[in-house]
């Protein structure tokens, strides 16, 4: 698992992000392994204190958010769901209404985050290198990075994963998983861990539903199976059918963070 080598973050890319002085690449003229041979307990401890480093980070993360009222959403789900046009209708949708603020996660490139810019909404991007998931340090130094808005919304668009994702606090209030009626209705059975941790799924591209043998409600069912908590949102990004029901919960949301602010500020 990527819990044990702690992929991405030693070469994760921070787009905007002051160098360190300390910089430089290493030749090595020796072999050495990078799938070393370790026991059972051995990689259990690791992945625990990798686990444990990042939720302390993300904690802080949280906190920081948190005083200034800013909603955090976490949008994970497999590649080619439909996140970015998701992303980006919103931000074009929502922009007059709320101040936001998008972290774009990638291997590579900066595709993603030039098409929220696009829309006239802040966007930076986090290029992971050969990691599979954000985590907690690479949003603390977005964050270090971004101007954000009191009483805003930051999406972070993470790596397209169903799998490492779900281990990965970001100090989010929120996990959000996007799944595409082109995927199949089994994921939240195939990536149980992910649909338990989110507390909303978006059905989305509804409008291939006449296209497509998905089963709405078989995939409702299984999430439910998974987590009897998850909301579910059914939409079309393309087409804007049930976009309204998004967006009302981000606002549903955004005020019990902002209420919650302004009490802890009294």
């Amino acid at each position: 698992m990527c819990v044990t080598c702690g992929c991405g973050g030693k070469n994760s890319v921070v787009e905007g992000e002051q160098k360190s002085a300390h910089t430089h690449d290493h030749h090595h003229d020796h072999h050495h392994s990078h799938a070393p041979r370790v026991s059972p307990s051995r990689i259990v401890q690791i992945e625990r204190d990798i686990l444990s480093k990042n939720d302390h980070l993300a904690f802080h993360n949280r906190k920081h958010l948190a005083e200034r009222g800013i909603l955090a959403l976490n949008l994970v789900s497999s590649p080619g769901s439909g996140k970015t046009t998701l992303l980006a209708r919103t931000a074009t949708d929502l922009a007059d209404l709320m101040p936001m603020t998008v972290i774009e996660g990638d291997q590579q490139t900066t595709l993603d985050a030039e098409r929220i810019r696009a829309t006239g909404v802040e966007a930076i991007q986090i290029n992971t290198g050969k990691g599979c998931h954000l985590d907690a340090d690479m949003v603390r130094r977005a964050l270090d990075t971004l101007k954000l808005k009191t009483g805003g919304v930051l999406f972070i668009e993470n790596v397209g994963n169903l799998v490492c994702p779900a281990a990965f606090d970001l100090g989010e209030a929120a996990k959000v998983a996007i799944l595409s009626v082109t995927e199949g209705e089994d994921k939240p059975l195939k990536y149980p861990d992910m649909f338990q941790a989110a507390q909303l799924m978006i059905l989305n591209k509804s409008d291939l539903l006449p296209y497509v043998p998905f089963d709405v409600e078989k995939c409702i069912e299984y999430a439910r199976r998974v987590n009897p908590n998850i909301e579910v949102l059914q939409l079309s990004a393309q087409t804007g059918d049930g976009l309204e029901a998004w967006y009302d919960w981000i606002t549903t949301q955004r005020t019990l963070i902002k209420k919650t602010a302004e009490a802890d500020g009294e």
